[in-house]
C-alpha cells in the first residue's frame, strides 16, 4: 500500500520576534517613512516632477553659512566633549578615586546625555543668562561682569557650553567600557619592559583606544549636528545653523519652497549618516582589539 507522505509542520514565526514588533512598527512609521519622504521630496518639484534644482539651490550664501556654522558647532562640542569626557572616565577607571564615585557619575551621565531641548535651555538661562544665578553672584560678590567681559550665553559659544552638558556625559558612557577593556597584563608587560606611564599611554593604550575615541567623536558630531530644540529655545532664529533654518522652513516662516526644505534635511541626513557609519565601523574595530 502507498504510504502517506510525511506532512511538514507549518512554519510559524517564533513568538520571541513579537517582542520587537512594537519597536519595528515605531521605527518604520517615525524613522523610515519620514526619511524616505525627505529623500524623495528633495528631488521633486512642487508639482511632483523630478529635479536636481533643490540641491543646486543649497549653494547660496545663507545656506552655505548655515551648514558651516553647524559643522563648526558640532566639531567644537565634539572635540571638547571627547577631551573632558575621556579625562573624567579615565579618572574614575584608573585614577584611584573611591569606588562610590563611579556609579553616581555613570547614573548622572545616563540622565544628562538625554537632557536637552527647552528644559536644558531654561536651566542655562537661569544659571548663566544675563540675570542668571551665577552671573548675578559673580557680579555682586566679586565684581566680575561676564557681559562686560564679552560672554553672552545667547551666542555661538554660549550654545557650545550648553551642548557640552549632554556631550560630555555621552562621551563618558561610551568610552568607559573601552577603558575597562584595557587589560592589566598590557600595562604590566610595558612596565616590565621599562616603559613609563606616559610611554604606556602613548604607545599602547591610546593606539588601542584611538578607534573608540574617533568613533565617539563622530557620534558626538552627529548628535550635535541634528540638535534643534536646545538651539532654538536658547538663541531663537538669530543663530544661523541648519536645524534652525530647517525648523523655520517647516513652519513656513522663511522659505517659500517646501522641497528646498527637504533638500536641507537631506543634506543633514547625509552628514549625520556618514558620521554614524564612521562611528559603527570604528566601534567594530575597537571591539576587535579589546576582546
Amino acid at each position: 500500500m502507498p504510504t502517506d507522505p510525511i506532512r511538514r509542520a507549518p512554519r510559524r514565526l517564533p513568538l520571541e520576534w513579537l517582542g520587537i514588533l512594537p519597536f519595528a512598527i515605531f521605527a518604520f512609521l517615525f524613522l523610515i517613512l519620514p526619511t524616505m519622504r525627505i529623500v524623495i521630496g528633495a528631488f521633486q518639484t512642487p508639482e511632483g516632477g523630478f529635479t536636481f534644482q533643490n540641491l543646486l539651490d543649497l549653494n547660496t550664501d545663507s545656506i552655505r553659512a548655515a551648514y558651516w556654522t553647524s559643522i563648526k558647532l558640532s566639531f567644537y562640542t565634539a572635540i571638547l566633549g571627547c577631551a573632558a569626557g575621556f579625562a573624567m572616565a579615565a579618572a574614575v577607571v584608573f585614577g584611584g578615586l573611591p569606588k562610590g564615585v563611579r556609579s553616581p557619575l555613570l547614573t548622572f551621565s545616563g540622565v544628562a546625555s538625554n537632557f536637552a531641548g527647552v528644559p536644558l535651555a531654561f536651566a542655562f538661562i537661569a544659571t548663566l543668562g544675563p540675570v542668571g544665578l551665577i552671573t548675578v553672584w559673580l557680579r555682586t560678590e566679586f565684581g566680575i561682569n561676564l557681559r562686560a567681559m564679552g560672554f553672552n550665553l545667547l551666542s555661538f559659544w554660549g550654545l557650545v557650553i550648553t551642548y557640552l552638558f549632554f556631550q560630555i556625559p555621552l562621551m563618558i558612557l561610551i568610552i568607559t567600557p573601552a577603558l575597562d577593556g584595557l587589560k592589566r597584563e598590557w600595562r604590566e608587560a610595558a612596565a616590565v619592559l621599562g616603559a613609563t606611564g606616559v610611554q604606556y599611554w602613548r604607545m599602547v593604550a591610546l593606539p588601542i583606544l584611538f578607534p573608540s575615541i574617533l568613533g565617539t567623536f563622530a557620534l558626538l558630531f552627529a548628535n550635535a549636528f541634528g540638535a534643534v530644540a536646545t538651539a532654538f529655545a536658547l538663541t531663537g532664529p538669530q543663530l544661523n545653523i541648519v536645524p534652525i533654518k530647517l525648523f523655520a522652513q517647516i513652519r513656513g516662516d522663511v522659505l517659500g519652497n517646501p522641497n528646498l526644505g527637504y533638500a536641507l534635511a537631506f543634506g543633514m541626513i547625509v552628514i549625520t549618516a556618514a558620521a554614524n557609519l564612521l562611528y559603527i565601523w570604528l566601534r567594530v574595530r575597537s571591539e576587535r582589539w579589546l576582546k
